[in-house]
């Protein structure tokens, strides 16, 4: 069954603010998404009861194994994705909130060949400038 969108964006969240500061709580997630608190508890709740978080008596929040799986595929996508467009020439916040958008949409096998033709193009880039030295 596909994740909606919004659980997506809120697993990246979580995961991007577990990587910057070390710990994450639903008012971090709100200030982050500027969502308010209870809206943040309802999604954090329905993220709980499917297995993609925990949280401890003190109100942090932890991805589960799915979670983090999860997390770092739409990770993935978007920095993918933001690279791509930038390097097309598309200023960086028109960047990110475009591969904010498609990265929920695009299919697998899209973003395989789409990552695979950036990556080889980074490649040759590298060994060119070597090459130049």
């Amino acid at each position: 069954m596909k994740m909606q969108e919004s659980a997506e964006n809120y697993l990246e969240t979580i995961l991007v603010l577990k990587q910057k500061n070390g710990m994450v709580r639903a008012i971090d997630i709100a200030n982050e998404l500027s969502f308010t608190k209870p809206s943040v508890s309802v999604a954090m709740k329905k993220l709980q009861e499917n297995n993609y978080i925990r949280r401890d008596a003190e109100g942090y929040i932890e991805l589960t194994d799915s979670g983090m799986t999860e997390a770092q595929r739409v990770y993935e996508r978007h920095r993918v994705l933001s690279d791509c467009l930038i390097a097309l020439g598309v200023t960086e916040s028109t960047a990110k909130e475009d591969a904010c958008r498609i990265e929920h949409v695009i299919s697998c096998e899209s973003f395989e060949k789409l990552k695979k033709h950036y990556m080889e193009g980074i490649k040759k880039n590298i060994e060119k400038n070597r090459a130049g030295e």
